[in-house]
């Protein structure tokens, strides 16, 4: 089961953190890869080992996923070089953290390019490359305060544009539903990454985590692999709208 070899799956932010962790992880179930993110020289020693290691095909894209321009040529020299198109993982993203006080429109647009609107122009892209084969998997990489807001850290775009991910999920996996393509959205809870690593590592928000996670504890490197697997799998062929957390508890008290 979960086999993906044969299949080409296009990743977004795949120069660090769970990027690179989703990246490898359908390396090892055999898929081939076009990896995107804005440092090249990142990306090429990315492809590099896991072709080395998984022995798939790896095309590495630099590509702004804010940038219409990059997402369509990015998107043109994958199909020019694979033919097709089976599985997109939107997992690029960043966040400028403020409250609604305090937030600037800059900040405010910023956030909602990166995190919501670069899944829009992705999945356009991309989703017209599935249709012409009548099949796709899209995965989104929303977030766990895509479903919650939260006290410990005032960042009301970033809630805003992961809650906007996941009902364009439910849109997007509605409407293209017929044509073999399904959607759906992974909600991580804390997870260390470039961009979570100087808050994780404080004491005050590790003991936050410890009152606030039913696990008491932070994702572990890994911890998403098999989520992303099966919603890249032949075997979820009728799950498709599904939005599904990880992360230790957190939504459910």
């Amino acid at each position: 089961m979960f086999n993906l070899k044969g299949k080409v799956a296009v990743v977004t932010g795949a120069s660090s953190g769970l990027g690179v962790q989703m990246a490898t992880a359908f390396a090892k179930q055999g898929a081939d890869l076009v990896i995107l993110a804005r440092r090249l020289e990142r990306l090429e020693e990315l492809a590099a080992n896991l072709q080395t290691n998984y022995n798939v095909k790896v095309l590495p894209l630099k590509c702004d996923v804010t940038s219409t321009e990059d997402i369509n040529s990015a998107a043109e020299k994958t199909e020019q070089e694979f033919g097709k198109v089976d599985i997109l993982l939107n997992c690029a993203g960043s966040s400028k953290d403020k409250g609604v006080l305090d937030m600037s429109d800059e900040e405010w647009d910023f956030t909602i390019a990166t995190d919501m609107t670069s899944v829009f122009k992705m999945t356009r892209a991309f989703a017209n490359i599935m249709k012409k084969n009548h099949y796709g998997r899209i995965i989104n990489i929303a977030s766990m305060y895509g479903l919650v807001g939260n006290t410990e850290i005032y960042t009301v775009a970033y809630h805003s544009s992961k809650g906007g991910v996941v009902n364009f999920t439910r849109a997007v996996a509605a409407e293209l539903a017929l044509d073999g393509i399904t959607c759906n959205a992974i909600c991580p809870g804390y997870f260390e990454t470039e961009l979570t690593k100087p808050v994780l590592d404080t004491e005050q928000f590790q003991e936050f985590a410890k009152t606030h996670v039913p696990m008491q504890r932070y994702g572990k490197p890994g911890e998403l692999d098999a989520a992303a697997v099966f919603l890249a799998s032949e075997e979820a062929s009728y799950v498709t709208g599904a939005i599904l957390p990880v992360d230790g508890g957190y939504t459910c008290i």
